[in-house]
């Protein structure tokens, strides 16, 4: 029997295992953990082009990564670090003093994150887990048979017996809908666009941003310079932009961008997919936890979706490593509690600041919108809000989980 089976091997379900079969650092003694994986990913070729799919790392995912033993193969050539980032209103020019800039050098940090190839991160994070001698178990979930003593998971190639199961499986969670645990879904009527394209001007290691009427603009610096495009349109938009020819979408996103870093090429095919929002009414049951998409899902606008998530499975292992130290079962229901109430208050806060952004930057009209839009500037203004800001962004305020603060500059 594993202590932990974690159902889904990509960022957030393979960060966790390692910190789990790791000991996360933090001398406790490392669990029997398996992941249940049905497609890892191959290794990228060392030459290869950069990946469209790419996400925004923090500073205390950076943390996290060290902790989890995995940084190692994540930094290096391929990943790219922000300095700076350009938030601005179609109402205004791009180079307008109405912009809003975070820069690193405010908080006297090197940058304010990393953007970082899915697949590169997922492989780092499978070979942490392997590595700390967690079973990766190529199978796919059936059914979950949840006792008092244990959990009996039927998969594709056999049964497997767990003390606690972890669902880090996607928004369509088989371990959500397994548990019984509903969860309100709701769409956005935006689609997310993404491709990697180059640029006449450099991008200057800054990730762009711009709020329209129909929509949200992003522009991720990526290592090669050249930079990955999130563009969440609405869906009308959307279905224009999907068919339309190479120069037909280059010159929608040239118009969209405002030409903020001059003409645009693409770069390779474009990927899109429906955003939608949704939170499982439960993050835990009886034996079962939810982490990352299977337990919220929230607008890409702000990139936080895997920091999330990787908090998720931070903070779980924090509490079920102590509870382990401790004598007490690992799926004991009062441990699952506890990281419930920890994070579904973090996730509510930024969740609600990201659509209160959608609504008004990108999509609003009045004197609440208007305010809002101004309010850039505003904060653009005062050192003070900032920083502030740039701090939540960071993940660096407030209490974090152990294993995404700082303590020291190498691996553990």
């Amino acid at each position: 029997m594993f202590d932990v089976l974690v159902v889904g091997g990509g960022p957030v379900g393979a960060c966790l295992g390692a910190l789990l079969a790791g000991g996360a650092c933090g001398g406790a003694r490392a669990l029997s953990v398996a992941v249940l994986e049905p497609r890892p990913p191959a290794p990228l070729p060392a030459h290869a082009a950069l990946e469209a799919r790419v996400v925004a790392l923090s500073r205390a995912s950076e943390h996290l990564l060290r902790s989890a033993g995995a940084w190692r193969s994540v930094a290096g050539p391929r990943l790219s670090a922000y300095e700076r980032m350009r938030v601005w209103h179609e109402s205004v020019a791009p180079d307008s003093e109405a912009v809003l800039v975070f820069d690193a050098a405010d908080v006297g940090e090197p940058n304010l994150g990393y953007i970082v190839e899915n697949r590169l991160l997922q492989g780092a994070l499978l070979e942490a887990f392997t590595q700390a001698g967690g079973h990766l178990e190529p199978a796919s979930l059936e059914s979950l048979e949840i006792t008092a003593a244990g959990v009996g998971v039927v998969t594709n190639r056999g049964r497997l017996a767990t003390r606690l199961v972890v669902g880090a499986d996607g928004a369509s969670s088989r371990v959500r809908q397994a548990a019984g645990i509903a969860a309100e879904v709701a769409g956005y009527r935006q689609t997310a666009i993404i491709a990697t394209v180059a640029t006449a001007r450099p991008h200057e290691a800054t990730a762009w941003q711009r709020f329209m009427r129909d929509g949200t603009l992003a522009f991720l610096p990526l290592a090669d310079g050249t930079s990955s495009i999130v563009w969440s349109a609405d869906d009308e938009l959307a279905a224009r932009l999907v068919a339309a020819s190479d120069d037909a979408f280059t010159a929608e996103l040239d118009r969209a961008s405002d030409r903020a870093l001059g003409a645009t090429r693409l770069r390779g095919a474009r990927v899109s997919f429906p955003l939608q929002r949704l939170n499982a009414q439960h993050y835990v049951v009886p034996r079962v936890a939810l982490t990352g998409d299977a337990a919220h899902v929230v607008h890409p606008l702000a990139g936080q979706g895997v920091n999330l998530g990787l908090a998720d499975a931070a903070a779980l292992a924090q509490l079920v490593l102590a509870a382990t130290a401790a004598r007490e079962d690992p799926g004991a229901f009062g441990v699952l509690r506890a990281y419930e109430r920890w994070r579904r208050s973090e996730v509510a806060l930024m969740s609600t600041a990201i659509d209160a952004f959608d609504r008004w930057l990108a999509h609003g009209s009045g004197p609440v919108a208007r305010a809002a839009q101004h309010g850039l500037a505003w904060v653009n203004r005062s050192q003070e809000l900032r920083r502030f800001f740039i701090r939540r962004a960071l993940g660096t305020s407030g209490e974090p989980p152990s294993a995404a603060r700082l303590r020291g500059s190498g691996e553990h």
